[in-house]
């Protein structure tokens, strides 16, 4: 496993922390393996019930790290970011996660799949998906426009605005606000509280409230069959090389 990627044992509660903070953790094919390797032993697990998201530094993830996403290859499908898609919405452990900082992409369309989330004061999320010639994925095209209304979806999805803390609790996207300092022993015992309930009944009923996953199933393989054109696409490209030079791309 990846040293980017941490693997940290809290009784009944497995952590994994993002632990690339020079790239402000930034995601690698490897670091989304890591992930998937942690949740998979979650799932596989009777003495794991719940699974801990942190990070270091002073950002949360950057999303994609788009040098490594530059030279993508090969399908898609069987890539480490569509394992990690498939990975967290098929956790059977609930997943708590602890957001500081610029929750890039990924980091922001991850947390609509976790169980609980709680974020600093200084929380941003973002889904820039469009504006770098891409199209967003891990079901927020469905699930957005579901729990925050098709507006507001709209802003977050096409306009890529950016939600800030207040913003982020008002759309019920986080539980609550902690401060820094705290954020990590709190969003802990709130995953140590859903490792302590009653196994199966726990299962069942997070089972039912989730509902029929056959629907974001094939809304996932969609999204990820027109992001696989996207990404290799004259968009992504100019967008890709406008932000490694600096500039607003030409579309």
């Amino acid at each position: 496993m990846t040293n980017h990627v941490l693997s940290i044992r809290h009784g009944a509660v497995l952590e994994a922390r993002l632990n690339r903070p020079e790239k402000k953790n930034a995601l690698t094919g490897a670091m989304y393996d890591g992930i998937v390797e942690m949740l998979e032993q979650a799932n596989s697990s009777n003495s794991i019930r719940a699974v801990l998201l942190t990070a270091e530094g002073s950002t949360f993830t950057a999303g994609n790290d788009l040098a490594e996403f530059m030279s993508i290859s090969g399908d898609l499908a069987t890539s480490p970011q569509s394992r990690f898609v498939r990975a967290i919405t098929s956790a059977t452990k609930p997943i708590v996660a602890a957001v500081h900082g610029r929750a890039v992409g990924i980091g922001t369309t991850m947390l609509l799949h976790c169980d609980l989330v709680y974020g600093t004061p200084d929380v941003k999320l973002s889904t820039p998906f469009v504006e770098m010639g891409l199209v967003p994925e891990a079901g927020s095209t469905l699930l957005f426009p579901t729990y925050i209304g098709l507006q507001r979806a709209s802003a977050l999805l096409l306009l890529g605005e950016t939600l800030d803390a207040e913003a982020a609790v008002a759309a019920g996207l986080v539980n609550a606000i902690v401060s820094a300092d705290e954020l990590h022993a709190y969003a802990l015992e709130k995953a140590q509280a859903l490792a302590s309930k009653a196994p199966e009944a726990f299962a069942v009923a997070r089972r039912l409230m989730r509902g029929n996953k056959t629907q974001l199933d094939a809304h996932m393989a969609e999204e990820g069959e027109a992001f696989g054109r996207a990404v290799r696409g004259r968009e992504a490209r100019e967008a890709f090389t406008a932000f490694f030079e600096k500039r607003k791309p030409a579309f």
